[in-house]
């Protein structure tokens, strides 16, 4: 690793890796206690934008290299040295840019499948409004081309493993759509794993019993799982509302029976995780009239 790659490297992953986290921040900017010295108000700021720091109390600031040299008291080469040795999950997507993603499932190996519980990971899950569905989801650690990355792992019916952090979106092993069976004949069915998750931590207050759900993982899988429907009493499709989500309610309502589309509950959001993330506070007041079933 270069100074130039590790300071294109998010400096909020960095403090995190090195035990700081922030008392406040905004889209823009992050602000934490002085990690040089002990302090009681946050004078560390971190610009989003630029990814660059700057300590109000001493006055100085800079980048992810001018960082770790002050933080370490080392030399450049001994910044690297130290940085090449970490799991950044933001250096991840950097080194897969260029690669085909659809054959990565045929360069990788699987280091370490346990519970949730980085706390980047957990972290991420925070920010989505879904920590409270860990249940669902494993920490995978992996490795491709002779790197060891980690994210969030849901499982699907092929035994691949949609991969998420706050850096990386990608598919370990073959595409396929997740099914979670419950015996029941109503279904729901979720664009991405996200949504699925989103829907679960509001379930309860919408007054929605449990079904089957299936996750296509991707809305290309929706041509795969149309015959396992044949069966259900009752369809209800959660996608985007996008064209692609557009398609896709229109084509499961012309060739099955029973479906409803549930995007009524976002209608004025890209999907059901934006919703919840924006509208976390009032989501138990606002629908859970409306969407009795």
């Amino acid at each position: 690793m270069n100074c130039k790659q590790f300071n294109s490297i998010k400096l909020e992953e960095v403090l995190q890796i090195l035990g700081h986290h922030p008392t406040k921040q905004t889209e823009k900017e992050a602000w934490f206690l002085n990690p040089f010295a002990t302090e009681n108000h946050a004078s560390f700021k971190i610009n989003k934008n630029l990814n660059y720091w700057y300590l109000h109390s001493e006055g100085i600031g800079g980048n992810n290299v001018n960082f770790m040299k002050k933080y370490l008291n080392a030399s450049v080469k001994e910044v690297l040295e130290w940085a090449e040795k970490q799991n950044f999950s933001s250096f991840q997507q950097q080194n897969f840019q260029n690669q085909n993603l659809e054959n990565l499932h045929k360069n990788y190996e699987i280091l370490e499948i346990k519970n949730v519980q980085h706390s980047a990971l957990l972290e991420y899950l925070n920010e989505r409004k879904v920590a409270n569905q860990t249940a669902f989801l494993q920490e995978i650690h992996y490795r491709i081309n002779g790197k060891n990355y980690f994210g969030i792992g849901f499982k699907n019916d092929s035994g691949g493993y949609e991969i998420r952090n706050k850096y990386a979106k990608m598919c370990l092993g073959k595409k396929d759509s997740t099914t979670i069976k419950n015996n029941s004949k109503s279904v729901k069915i979720f664009e991405g794993f996200f949504d699925f998750l989103s829907f679960k931590s509001v379930e309860e207050y919408l007054e929605k019993e449990p079904s089957d759900y299936i996750v296509l993982n991707s809305v290309s899988m929706i041509s795969a799982i149309k015959n396992s429907l044949e069966n259900y009493e009752n369809i209800e499709l959660y996608f985007d509302n996008d064209e692609a989500g557009n398609r896709a309610v229109e084509m499961l309502k012309n060739e099955v029976k029973n479906v409803e589309d549930g995007r009524i509950l976002y209608k004025d959001f890209k999907d059901l995780n934006e919703y919840l993330t924006r509208k976390t506070n009032e989501v138990q007041q606002q629908y859970k009239p409306r969407f009795k079933r």
